[in-house]
């Protein structure tokens, strides 16, 4: 069952000239036009997430669900906004690590300044550790010692699409642990393959390759999702199959603490998710605090892209920058596969008087919208959290890319435990990058390797029936030095090793900022 929120006096229920109450009229809107990038056909649980983050985005009461088992399995209405079914590609083979490097090498980060999360009131960062290999990769090598248990690591990434790049640099960080668990024999008798599975960043097609994941037995656990939407769709199905699944991105709060975490109530909803990234609301609170503390920025203008990313990261920003003085002069959305949208939005933060501009979503809608913005005569800065951090967004913005600023993760090269996985990295000759989140999908695997280790430590060498649920709860316990630094996990499944860094752009190109004394 989903319902209104209880029966109260709050105006907001049902605020004058409107011809529905808030939640009537956003579900008769969900059932009339669908959810974007929801599945086909919604269930109960997809309507709930669409209209709890819909009312909460417009300070309104929050709808309540109740069910039992599956019930939030229901199917309850086709999904208007689904695009028609796309034609099955014929397969490829695989890239492997032989594959020739193409494209441009990865432009060098500058002057680090880390930011502590100690320092933004949110969690104590952990101290780094010294990641370190007994030998080199040498790319082309399957890796893979004779003989032994076969255990598969799934991947699930947008490897298609306009995210691919991302997508891609994190699978070949994927790889690369892979080869090196099995040329260190990292665990007695096991050797691992990777199966990596294209989501092309679309809720709808990573829980369909969740499904294929569950049904492959030899899958012990999958490093990803990349997108926070796409996790959302994810979630159950891989829990109720003791699969976990274990995130080099996926930052929502909602995804480990539950939909009441800001109120301080949190609650894991799926015990099975872990993530090796700080959450968006450590990204929204530090930009926010740079920009007012020190940019001395006071006026905001937000806007965010409807996804649960997008959304929630810009919801972290707002109530930071608010709470410090800051004052938010308007807000609004985008259809970022719209650029239509684009120049009318612009116009609204120029005439807004807006000193800084922030956009709660990816790279691929945040250049051309920034160029907009610098088109329409707004000359202030766009700042973000890490979707943005991209040579990409650079690329598509152009000039007006000039001064933007993002939060984001420490980049692999910036980090001491992080050179030997750029070295490795460099010497597998991989076509992509690995990015800016590559390292972190390299200690996502590694954990799934470790937590292996453990359990078949634990049963004699071998992996037990119940290898998945018994995988899970390993991963509880991992604790290593990584390439990102010191990996574990804290009790909601969130990294304890939780460091940001900001970036501007200056001269074409992302570099740390120095912040003022």
């Amino acid at each position: 069952m989903c319902s209104r929120p209880p029966r109260n006096p709050d105006p907001r229920s049902h605020p004058p000239g409107e011809t529905y109450t808030a939640f009537t009229g956003e579900l008769i809107t969900a059932l009339s036009e669908g959810i974007p990038r929801a599945p086909d056909p919604m269930d109960m649980d997809t309507v709930y997430r669409h209209l709890h983050r819909a009312l909460a985005a417009k300070s309104r009461p929050l709808p309540q669900q109740r069910n039992r088992n599956t019930g939030g399995l229901i199917a309850l209405a086709r999904n208007r906004a689904a695009p028609p079914p796309e034609p099955t590609p014929e397969p490829r083979p695989p890239e492997t690590a032989a594959t020739p490097r193409g494209g441009r090498p990865s432009r060098r980060v500058r002057n680090r300044v880390i930011v502590p999360l100690a320092a933004l009131g949110v969690v104590t960062a952990a101290s780094l550790g010294v990641w370190l290999t007994t030998g080199g990769e040498k790319g082309g090598g399957s890796g893979k010692p004779p003989g032994g248990q076969v255990v598969t690591i799934g991947l699930d990434a947008p490897l298609t699409g306009k995210l691919a790049p991302l997508g891609r640099g994190i699978r070949n960080s994927a790889d690369l642990a892979v080869r090196r668990a099995n040329e260190d024999g990292a665990v007695d008798g096991v050797t691992f393959e990777l199966k990596p599975l294209d989501d092309k960043a679309q809720p709808a097609t990573g829980q369909e390759n969740g499904t294929e994941l569950i049904a492959d037995d030899t899958v012990i656990g999958v490093v990803g999702p990349v997108n926070s939407g796409v996790a959302q769709s994810m979630q159950k199905d891989a829990d109720d199959a003791d699969l976990a699944l274990v995130s080099p991105t996926a930052a929502d709060p909602v995804l480990t603490q539950g939909w009441k975490w800001q109120t301080g109530k949190k609650s894991r909803p799926f015990r099975s998710f872990y993530r090796t990234v700080p959450t968006d609301a450590h990204h929204g609170v530090a930009a926010a605090q740079h920009l007012y503390n020190d940019d001395d920025k006071k006026k905001a203008f937000v806007v965010d892209d409807k996804k649960v990313y997008g959304a929630g990261v810009a919801d972290a920003f707002r109530a930071e920058f608010t709470r410090l003085g800051g004052k938010v002069v308007g807000s609004d959305h985008i259809d970022p596969d719209n650029a239509g949208d684009f120049p009318a939005v612009a116009a609204e933060v120029k005439n807004s008087g807006a000193d800084v501009f922030f956009y709660g979503g990816e790279y691929p809608a945040a250049g051309p919208l920034n160029a907009q913005l610098r088109k329409a005569g707004a000359d202030i800065p766009l700042a973000g959290g890490d979707g943005i951090y991209s040579e990409e967004f650079i690329d598509l913005a152009g000039r007006a890319s000039e001064g933007a600023l993002t939060v984001s993760v420490p980049h692999p090269e910036q980090l001491a435990s992080a050179r030997q996985f750029v070295k490795s990295y460099r010497q597998a000759d991989y076509r992509d990058d690995h990015g800016i989140h590559g390292a972190y999908a390299y200690d996502a695997t590694w954990a799934i390797v470790q937590a292996v280790k453990d359990v078949t430590d634990a049963h004699g060498g071998r992996l037990p029936k119940n290898a998945r649920a018994e995988v899970v709860s390993a991963l509880r316990h991992v604790s290593f030095d990584g390439a990102t630094g010191t990996i574990s996990f804290d009790k909601y499944g969130d990294a304890t090793n939780a460091e940001l860094a900001l970036y501007r752009v200056e001269d074409g190109e992302w570099k740390s900022v120095e912040r003022d004394a």
